[in-house]
């Protein structure tokens, strides 16, 4: 990935384990090994068998009783492995815990060639867990594990302003702006990014159940909005957040009204549309169908479509259909098997769907 690792890109987010029933159906084809190239290299995104008190054997091994799988994940994180593992290898900041779970968090980031740069580890905090249930269709629902765990304790100032100075895109979570002090970690980097000319982009990635009320994730992401540029989100997102226009296309331009120039939504079976001001790129109103894919695990689709977003936008695609053919690409190699991260194992799945990918 030599080619893509001029980190032009920053992630600031959440890094957690994600936890989901082992279906019993692990032959290999679904154990937690992606890759960081085309060629099959192995990068381990999983373990399998969690001990029902999350204990270890004395080392950082976790062991088998429950038939739990336990999978990297966070939205802050899949976005900066999926851009890593399609060629685009960011600067990721976050936060992880000095336990079993963030060893392994760690290692699956240095796997996919993440620099440690940022990667703070914190000696007193937990890792997050979040509890990963999937209906019939591979769809998600979470129930979080994060009181005051790694994640939650960003720090402001962490990143420096010559850093800044550096990367022309930053990309935040709106996971992050969920509590004290990763919020105002989280806004201060927006501030300064914004300042510094970056592109800032923000997925508020709504989850109620980590939020104090739909009101104070609606006031808080709204606030956000005046430092953002591109904005990803799903119907459902903005809903909670209080914009509750019917239609994809007013939802885009009523979110466009309070900052971001650029507004991405992912639309499910419905595809995807781009939604641009004036002041875009990406200017006017496009939609893209997306791609059939036999879907095991949609859990990682949206952060896999905002990777394949940035990853065109910053070399240079200024066609929105373009733009949402790869991203949407991206978006659909990530759900054809368990685990966020999992399928994306180079460049060449994202290729074989949508054709020619501009900076591999």
């Amino acid at each position: 990935m030599a080619e893509g690792s001029d980190h032009r890109v920053l992630v600031a987010g959440d890094t957690l384990v994600d936890v989901m029933a082992d279906d019993g159906d692990s032959d290999g084809s679904d154990s937690p090994n992606g890759s960081n190239d085309s060629e099959g290299s192995e990068a381990p995104d999983g373990f399998t068998g969690i001990d029902g008190d999350g204990r270890t054997d004395g080392g950082s091994t976790l062991t088998p009783s429950m038939g739990l799988d336990g999978r990297f994940g966070g939205s802050g994180a899949n976005v900066a492995v999926a851009l890593a593992r399609i060629g685009v290898a960011p600067l990721f900041w976050t936060r992880l815990a000095e336990d079993a779970f963030g060893d392994f968090l760690g290692g699956v980031l240095a796997d996919s060639d993440i620099p440690g740069d940022f990667l703070v580890r914190d000696p007193v905090a937990k890792t997050t867990l979040a509890i990963v249930t999937h209906d019939a269709g591979g769809e998600p629902t979470f129930e979080f594990y994060r009181e005051g765990t790694a994640d939650t304790r960003m720090q402001p100032g962490t990143i420096p302003d010559d850093v800044l100075e550096d990367v022309s895109w930053v990309h935040l979570t709106g996971v992050t702006l969920s509590v004290e002090p990763s919020r105002t970690a989280t806004l201060d980097l927006a501030e300064r990014a914004n300042d510094r000319g970056c592109t800032v982009s923000l997925d508020p990635n709504a989850r109620p159940k980590m939020w104090a009320s739909d009101e104070e994730f609606g006031a808080v992401v709204r606030g956000a909005l005046g430092h953002v540029d591109v904005l990803k989100a799903t119907p459902g997102d903005l809903a909670v957040a209080g914009f509750d226009d019917a239609e994809p296309e007013a939802l885009a331009q009523a979110v466009c009204e309070h900052g971001p120039d650029t507004a991405l939504l992912t639309l499910g079976d419905d595809g995807a549309l781009v939604y641009g001001t004036e002041r875009s790129p990406l200017a006017g109103v496009t939609r893209h169908p997306g791609y059939e894919a036999d879907a095991v695990d949609t859990t990682g689709a949206g952060d896999g479509f905002l990777a394949g977003a940035i990853a065109a936008i910053v070399h240079g695609v200024a066609d929105p259909k373009r733009v949402l053919a790869l991203a949407n690409a991206v978006g659909a190699v990530t759900t054809t098997r368990r685990g966020s991260v999992t399928a994306l194992t180079g460049v060449g799945p994202v290729r074989e769907l949508c054709g020619d990918v501009p900076w591999a």
